[in-house]
């Protein structure tokens, strides 16, 4: 079964920077649509931003400007390049993709385990 790997995260002080990756944990034939999720304490997993593969990203508000997405398709990895985080932005991030596994294969939406990153002082 195909799961996402994710790493980069850890503690951090307010507004400082973090790089989180995620990466297909055995090789597959292609990854679509690739997101980002995160679930701060005692909260629901939410929605931040998403790549196609053809690059078109979608950002939530509260990331805006700060947060920049990006893939690279030869890996099938994903990258959330974090800037000027704030304690709010504690949570765990979890990586999201529908993925084709191997060639005429249906499109399968995997998740990674988490990662925890931890913005305090």
């Amino acid at each position: 079964q195909v799961q996402l790997v994710e790493s980069g995260g850890g503690l951090v002080q307010p507004g400082g920077s973090l790089s989180l990756s995620c990466v297909a944990s055995t090789r597959i034939y292609s990854a679509n649509t690739m997101g980002w999720y995160r679930q701060a304490p005692g909260k629901q997993r939410e929605f931040i931003g998403s790549i196609s593969r053809g690059g078109f990203t979608v950002y939530v508000d509260s990331i805006k400007g700060r947060f920049t997405i990006s893939r690279d398709n030869n890996k099938n990895s994903a990258y959330l390049q974090m800037n000027s985080l704030k304690p709010e932005d504690t949570a765990v991030y979890y990586c999201n993709a529908v993925i084709i596994s191997s060639a005429g294969a249906r499109p399968l939406e995997v998740w990674g385990q988490g990662t925890l990153v931890t913005v305090s002082s």
